[in-house]
């Protein structure tokens, strides 16, 4: 697939890990521990601003800023206590991996799922019978075959009484066990990113649009970032609205700005009026991010959106039920996936086969700057995928269940999301399926059986709900952060490991100690309830058999269609230069990122679409600064309002992906 190029550099062209390696790593560890307090106080406790979850975490940007401008106000004064342009990426690099970790991507989905069954079983949803009965001892704080509401889980979301200890006898268990499987996961994705590095950042030059604002942040180290050409201009339009829509927030009086609206407030006659939720956010962040990318791709994301809300509307003037038409996208959007990725190994397949007779010790494959050398990419990655089924099968779940539900997460849906922000810039990674939907295509999904389904909802509560925060593009953005900073690729794994593990275990903490001092209930909604539980809910519906029962020859055939429709697109772009449409804007068309941002695609389509056909290629280099200060400016103005929030307890004005 043609992409926006790319600069890359070669193993020969990239220096040797610089002398103060070993400080950039103190450095960056200190940013980890900051980035994971930062985060955890600022989503789960102010619950105001999502700083963390994006794939271009706000608070990474905000805290390589601040280094950035400390370190070039040292430098000034004493040239030795500066950070050169590969220390200050080595950081960030760490401060975005933390920061994922500490927010949607592991420790605030990990805390709340270890609870929910037990703090929402009641006498009328019998989850104690139906999740209790089934779950390992091992995996929970809770006794299992216990009362439901037990002290462990109600003190959690109620919070501790005056003198009252913490319970860390009752977590340690679960949490080494958890962390684990976590670490086997984690690992795999660092696999995946090394050997998906090479195909895509060489060979297919892709852009990676979300690595871009590092690497122009830090390209000159020693001029204050607000003093560049474009980049400071662009930067003030975002600061001045948010200003002025944060002092409203904390004085009425005055007006504010408003940057959301709401399609369906404005549509109030049938059919319209039943059209699915439908916003149009203005985020300069996005719209700076989208700028970066081809047209083609910005166009197919808001073409296939837009064509599939007229689709809805359609289905409802017919008389068609919503939900047979959301199980239709949904199952249109299995089959994209089957194909897109079918087509991205295809595409790649030589470099595949040498990749594995280098890992069998039959061929060579240059790896001397390669994250992880190929053998060990292989047999790491199949390594951590039998033994996070060892432990799914210990825990209780089927052996195929156990490989299928790994084989999805990292083969069909994590590529996937990846290429959603390596080739379309999404700020957000959300996917639209479960493996069980996949199952359920051939079978009823009671058919599983209790225990498996018990497992499933704990594993895709885990890892494949509320995916913002997929740690596989942050060691892909990494890598091509590196190559910007003539970092030697392998140089990262220090710095990646250090970054996961301090995050882990401060984020983690943080999520078991404040809500027993705060009490759930009074953080953030979403994660510690709604949204920790809604997969619980789902699969009880299944298991006592009141979920509505899924069409074969809709899942099938929409399955089947969306396959096709796939891979015409990506026959129609081989063949035809001119061809509009990108197959990725219609895998992606059902979910929750396209939703959010497909007005920002739309207006970055018409700006770069204006810039290129009557400035040319000149003029597009020339505005991209301007762009990316949009983004610094907006990302810049949340992390300000998280600090004023918690040192003077003023209130933020809402953000757009917030």
């Amino acid at each position: 697939m043609q992409t926006l190029n790319a600069p890359s550099v070669s193993a020969e062209d990239i220096s040797q890990p610089p002398p103060n390696f070993r400080k950039a790593i103190m450095i960056g560890a200190f940013a980890a521990v900051a980035t994971a307090v930062v985060v955890t106080q600022a989503e789960m406790v102010l619950s105001t601003i999502k700083i963390g979850y994006l794939q271009l975490p706000p608070v990474a940007l905000g805290f390589l800023l601040i280094f950035m401008e400390v370190s070039r106000l040292a430098r000034r004064a004493a040239g030795r206590f500066g950070l050169n342009r590969a220390e200050l990426l080595i950081i960030y690099i760490m401060s975005l991996v933390s920061a994922m970790v500490s927010s949607h991507g592991v420790a605030q989905k990990l805390v709340p799922m270890l609870v929910i069954p037990n703090y929402f079983a009641n006498a009328d949803n019998h989850w104690d019978k139906l999740f209790g009965l089934h779950t390992p001892k091992t995996m929970v704080p809770y006794v299992p075959s216990g009362s439901f509401a037990q002290p462990i889980s109600q003190l959690y979301y109620e919070k501790l009484g005056r003198g009252m200890p913490l319970p860390w006898q009752a977590w340690v268990t679960p949490l080494i066990a958890w962390g684990v499987l976590i670490i086997l996961v984690l690992f795999a994705f660092l696999c995946l990113a090394a050997l998906l590095r090479r195909p895509w950042a060489d060979h297919e030059k892709l852009a990676f649009p979300l690595a871009q604002l590092p690497i122009q942040m830090t390209a000159d180290n020693d001029r204050s970032l607000f003093t560049r050409p474009g980049l400071g201009l662009g930067a003030l339009i975002p600061v001045v609205l948010y200003a002025v829509n944060g002092l409203h927030q904390n004085l009425p009086v005055v007006p504010s700005i408003p940057l959301t609206f709401l399609v369906n407030d404005y549509l109030t006659v049938s059919p319209w009026s039943q059209l699915y939720y439908t916003p149009i956010l203005l985020s300069f962040a996005a719209i700076g991010f989208f700028y970066l990318l081809p047209v083609d791709i910005l166009f197919s994301i808001w073409f296939f959106f837009v064509l599939s809300r007229l689709g809805q509307i359609g289905c409802v003037s017919a008389n068609v039920a919503p939900s047979d038409f959301a199980a239709s996208l949904k199952f249109q959007t299995v089959g994209a996936y089957c194909a897109l990725t079918a087509m991205l190994v295809w595409s790649s397949r030589r470099y595949w086969k040498d990749v594995w007779l280098a890992a069998i010790g039959r061929g060579e494959l240059g790896d001397d700057n390669e994250l992880l050398p190929y053998r060990v990419a292989v047999w790491g990655l199949l390594g951590s995928i039998a033994l996070s089924a060892a432990w799914l099968v210990c825990m209780g779940m089927s052996p195929w269940l156990a490989v299928f539900e790994l084989f999805v997460c990292l083969f069909l849906i994590a590529p996937v999301m990846e290429r959603s922000t390596a080739e379309a810039g999404l700020l957000m990674t959300e996917t639209t399926f479960r493996p069980v939907d996949i199952y359920s295509m051939v079978a009823p999904l009671h058919t599983l059986g209790m225990t498996n389904l018990t497992m499933i909802s704990f594993f895709d509560s885990m890892f494949l709900r509320d995916q913002r925060g997929l740690l596989l593009t942050g060691f892909l953005d990494a890598l091509r952060v590196s190559d910007a900073g003539r970092i030697r690729r392998r140089s990262l794994l220090t710095p990646l490991v250090i970054a996961v593990t301090v995050s882990l275990v401060v984020a983690v903490g943080m999520n078991v100690v404040l809500p027993y001092k705060i009490g759930a209930l009074n953080m953030d909604h979403w994660m510690e309830r709604e949204g920790a539980r809604s997969l619980f809910v789902d699969d009880a519906a299944i298991m006592n058999g009141s979920s509505l029962p899924v069409l074969p020859l809709l899942s099938g055939g929409s399955a089947i269609f969306g396959l096709v429709v796939t891979g015409l697109l990506f026959l129609m772009r081989s063949t035809f230069f001119w061809w509009p449409l990108h197959p990725l804007g219609y895998a992606l068309v059902g979910t929750w990122s396209t939703t959010e941002f497909w007005f920002p695609c739309l207006v970055a389509w018409v700006l770069k679409s204006l810039t290129l056909r009557y400035g040319g290629p000149k003029l597009f280099t020339k505005a991209t600064p301007f762009f990316l200060g949009m983004v610094v400016g907006e990302f810049g103005m949340a992390v300000l309002f998280v600090l004023l929030n918690v040192v003077f307890h003023l209130q933020a004005p809402p953000f757009p992906w917030s």
